[in-house]
């Protein structure tokens, strides 16, 4: 009899590393039809196994490489180990704002969950089970792998570091990345309501020094000075040029 497994568009690099077929019960004949198999990355690999002398055996798939192995294929399952997982997280956060720090990575199967730590303490579901993060108001999701934290607040300020399981392999940790949660911009805020206030004084110094040198007054008097005379002609005798009107401005 035998059995195969199927392997999807993942690279495998079976130069350097082997897949074992193991039976966990009896002692029978186990073998395989294509001990090595070489396959470009990214392309599906088809391995098989050829066992007799059992009638309901447990059959396994196991990654082998160097000192270290793993499971593959249980109960007609992919299962492959987390790889390292990559993380996002802010270098600095304003005290009071929403931050959301996000954990992934692509190769577990089944999917991961995800665990924070911060200055090496695991960051605990809920905040205040911990005294370390009882003045902490965040939400964890270990599916998705995201930390909330809402608001954020100066207790908040350290290493954070996720850590990625499925149950198969080992854990995988990410690199550490510095929070740094930061008090509101006050200095630049002033700043701004200082130059703002600059600005409307000149104006309004402005205004003042046109009114005091009579800039404003001039421009009434000289509107008030343009007057329209009006003149009426007097009958003259026939055969002389006759103006009837004429206006002076």
């Amino acid at each position: 009899m035998g059995t195969e497994v199927k392997v999807g568009a993942r690279p495998l690099l079976l130069f350097t590393s082997a897949i074992l077929c193991s039976l966990a019960l009896g002692k029978e004949s186990v073998g395989t039809s294509n001990p090595v198999v070489q396959v470009p990355e990214n392309k599906p690999a088809k391995l098989s196994c050829i066992y007799s002398g059992f009638s309901s055996p447990r059959i396994e798939w196991k990654f082998a490489q160097g000192d270290i192995t793993s499971l593959v294929c249980y109960n007609n399952k992919i299962t492959v180990p987390p790889s390292k997982p990559t993380v996002n997280v802010p270098s600095s956060a304003t005290i009071g704002s929403r931050v959301v720090l996000t954990c992934s990575e692509t190769d577990g199967s089944p999917p991961s969950e995800y665990l924070w730590y911060r200055d090496g303490i695991q960051v605990p579901q809920k905040p205040k089970s911990s005294r370390a993060f009882s003045n902490s108001s965040y939400s964890l999701d270990t599916k998705t792998g995201e930390l909330v934290f809402d608001p954020v607040s100066a207790s908040d300020t350290g290493e954070y570091a996720c850590q990625a399981q499925n149950g198969h392999g080992a854990p995988m940790m990410s690199d550490s990345v510095r929070m740094e949660a930061v008090e509101p911009n006050v200095g630049g805020i002033v700043a701004a309501v200082i130059v703002t206030l600059i600005l409307l004084g000149l104006l309004i110094f402005g205004i003042w020094f046109a009114y005091s040198r009579g800039y404003f007054h001039r421009i009434k008097k000289g509107t008030e000075n343009k007057k329209v005379i009006y003149s009426q002609s007097t009958a003259r005798s026939e055969g002389e040029f006759r103006q009837t009107s004429s206006f002076l401005v």
